[in-house]
């Protein structure tokens, strides 16, 4: 369907990344912060970046 660009690397980054936010909404009590790990967490497993493409990007 899509082209992927989004690499290996910048992956591991952004379920790192979403990991971090989930674990901060957790200690902070705020829930609805976790939704803004659904970002990254689905660019990198889908390995699509919406961004990237308009930016002409590819990692």
């Amino acid at each position: 369907m899509f082209k992927s660009n989004v690499g290996d690397a910048d992956c591991v980054i952004r379920l790192a990344l979403a990991a971090m936010i989930i674990v901060f909404s957790l200690i902070t009590g705020h829930p609805a912060l976790a939704l803004v790990a659904t970002v990254p967490l689905v660019t990198a497993l889908s390995g699509v970046c919406p961004l990237y493409s308009v930016l002409g990007l590819h990692t």
